[in-house]
């Protein structure tokens, strides 16, 4: 188990992001890994695996790859999980699911391709171990994936189970939460670790449109070096290389490397839905960092400053339904999904269907525009921000034109189905003061 191909799935425009990740948990040079859109393919080992799972903030799964090989038919989809050595990763005792993916496939169907290939492993175990195991797709105790290009299948064993961005600490959460993994993209892109700086002190972060405190707890976490999966159990914990010391091993040499928690707050959040603030705050306490952060209700566009000194402000501001959660001047938005779509997950059961929402420009009660509510708070940050850098997380390109702002810098991100741009803007209107300094991540 010493000579693996991983491939750690990531949302698009994070790959950068999550190479440099991956060199800092496993030492791996970037030069030996793969990027792709939508992920990052390295050489590891089963110990890099389950340390991935452990550290890895903006990976999706960590997958084994088992088989590689051109195919043209479903017959071929069979022979290729057919050669795969199933014994060596689990029993007929264990459930199984199995999921296809594809991308241009020659395929009719890839809901019969993912049967052929439940059929193979179900056919491979029955001879080599006289059993076959059975299919569960809503609590599996092995997940299988297959991804189909043009010409080629690959398939890949899950060591991860429940997605990574299910960190174990998020009971409370408001109705269109970010993601974990998100988060901290977000964070990795304008360079923030929450490091000490030459006052001794790092950089202050704010989120004035916090939600559950997602960003927040992601940011604390990764500032006192909490591994993100020290909460949760994982799929690789059910296979046979598993070895039990091992990641107890993991676990308290991650346990070790965590920082004590500061004497005050340096991390702040603020939303005008009380009950969000509350719901970060039960949320922080679980992720063990409530001591980092300071949180309080009220209006994004009436919050002054947390401290006198500068620092970042990131935040995942409201659009289309989200729009509830900054409000107005105090007042409520409401919000209405603008389109449906669809996409197919095909298992080695019936297709199962999840719907994609849009997203579309609200109104708040008094007919007052999403817009100007941005436009409100960029006159907000340039009377009082003086000094900080702003990044803002939006699928509306033209944003900063609305709010009267040149950004410095846009990222290409994201949100599940809607495509976004994480945009910085310098506050430096009415001050000759410098923005925060702020490590620059390379330019991508």
């Amino acid at each position: 188990m010493n000579a693996l191909t991983l491939f750690l799935p990531c949302a698009a425009g994070v790959e950068g992001y999550l190479a440099a990740e991956i060199e800092r948990i496993t030492g791996l040079p970037q030069a030996s890994m793969l990027a792709s859109r939508g992920g990052v393919e390295l050489p590891g080992s089963w110990r890099d695996a389950m340390k991935l799972n452990l550290h890895s903030r903006l990976s999706q799964r960590v997958l084994v790859r088992l088989a590689y090989q051109p195919y043209r038919s479903e017959h071929d989809v069979y022979d290729i999980a057919s050669e795969v050595a199933w014994e060596i990763w689990f029993t007929p005792r264990q459930t199984i699911k199995v999921e296809v993916t594809a991308q241009h496939s020659p395929l009719q169907s890839l809901n019969f391709a993912a049967l052929r290939v439940k059929d193979a492993i179900c056919d491979r175990l029955r001879h080599k171990r006289g059993e076959r195991p059975s299919v569960d797709t809503l609590r599996p105790d092995v997940r299988i994936f297959t991804h189909l290009t043009h010409d080629a299948c690959t398939v890949y064993i899950d060591t991860s189970g429940e997605p990574l961005f299910k960190r174990g600490w998020r009971e409370d959460k408001g109705d269109a939460p970010l993601k974990e993994t998100l988060a901290a993209a977000m964070i990795a892109a304008t360079g923030w670790t929450g490091e000490p700086g030459p006052d001794g002190q790092p950089v202050p972060l704010y989120d004035p449109c916090c939600g559950s405190g997602t960003v927040l707890i992601e940011a604390a976490q990764m500032a006192l070096h909490i591994a993100p999966g020290g909460q949760r159990r994982f799929a690789f914990e059910k296979l046979l290389p598993y070895q039990p010391h091992v990641w107890q091993a993991l676990k308290q040499e991650a346990k070790d490397a965590e920082r004590p928690l500061p004497a005050q707050p340096f991390i702040f959040g603020s939303d005008i839905a009380f009950r969000m603030v509350d719901f970060a705050r039960r949320n922080a306490e679980r992720a063990g960092v409530m001591q980092a952060l300071e949180l309080r209700g009220g209006d994004a566009l009436q919050r002054m400053p947390p401290t006198t000194t500068p620092g970042v402000l990131l935040l995942n501001p409201p659009y289309g339904e989200r729009i509830a959660a900054a409000g107005v001047a105090g007042q409520r938005a409401e919000s209405r999904a603008a389109g449906r779509g669809g996409v197919r997950v095909f298992t080695a059961g019936a297709p199962v269907e999840t719907t994609l929402r849009g997203r579309e420009t609200a109104q708040t009660a008094d007919g007052l525009e999403n817009n100007d509510f941005f436009a409100q708070l960029a006159s907000h940050w340039k009377k009082h921000y003086a000094g900080w850098s702003a990044w803002l997380l939006t699928p509306d390109l033209k944003l900063p034109a609305k709010m009267r702002f040149k950004e410095s810098r846009r990222v290409p991100m994201w949100n599940g189905p809607i495509e976004c741009r994480l945009f910085r803007f310098d506050l430096l209107a009415g001050s000759a003061r410098k923005p925060a300094a702020v490590p620059e991540p390379d330019q991508r």
